[in-house]
């Protein structure tokens, strides 16, 4: 796979860009909860100059779909569509929870990874993945939004340890360390556009693209039940 793709990602506390030219990355990052709005476009100029790329040049746009927070997740969009429109190009909506792992991964090369996002009112956005052969990754459980007390009443015991990503993991320790799964901690708390642009890869050979006007968010704030994926029951 050989392709340009600009990902953005507002949907956390971190801010952040990446452009990925074939085997190359190049990437900005910045913790700024209060500030997405000003850092992305600076950062995406920065980027193209770089590269010495145009928009109009890349093969698609990547961003971060969700789950994360309301006003992130609608910034990423909404430039990304305003990106998206004006250059004519496929957009790519990555899960902030899969790019987790593949950023830990990429950190300290974990193949199982259980991502939790801090989501407030006693709950965590969660998904747990393995890394295929391919590079790509299979999801494990449905994504979802579920309180922590509910991961520990259900998840089950398996032979893998589960490297932890995300916020989740450090605002409800004390419950998440009675979940009968083995864990490891790695060192990932926030999505990175370096790992969307990475996963978007896959999609984009899949030909999973959307047109600017019909990208979307996935909130997960109607999902709050355990749920396995259908066949792992």
């Amino acid at each position: 796979m050989t392709y340009k793709i600009l990902a953005i990602d507002t949907a956390t506390e971190n801010c952040s860009v990446a452009l990925l030219v074939g085997d190359t990355t190049y990437a900005r990052s910045e913790l700024a909860p209060r500030d997405h709005t000003k850092k992305v476009l600076p950062m995406v100029d920065e980027l193209l100059k770089e590269a010495g790329l145009t928009l109009a040049e890349l093969d698609a746009l990547a961003f971060a779909r969700g789950p994360g927070s309301f006003t992130g997740v609608r910034i990423c969009i909404g430039i990304a569509q305003g990106l998206g429109f004006g250059a004519d190009l496929p957009m790519i909506g990555i899960s902030t929870l899969k790019a987790m792992a593949q950023g830990a991964y990429r950190v300290g090369g974990a193949t199982t990874v259980a991502s939790a996002i801090d989501a407030r009112m006693n709950e965590v956005y969660w998904g747990r993945f393995e890394r295929l052969e391919s590079g790509d990754w299979q999801d494990v459980d449905q994504e979802q939004v579920v309180p922590p007390s509910v991961l520990a009443e259900n998840l089950e015991k398996d032979e893998h340890t589960w490297l932890t990503a995300g916020t989740g993991w450090e605002a409800y320790a004390e419950t998440l360390s009675t979940l009968a799964i083995d864990t490891e901690a790695s060192q990932v708390q926030f999505p990175e556009a370096q790992d969307i642009a990475y996963l978007a890869q896959f999609e984009l050979a899949k030909g999973n693209t959307v047109p600017a006007e019909e990208a979307s968010p996935v909130y997960l704030r109607d999902t709050v039940a355990w749920k396995k994926l259908p066949g792992r029951e």
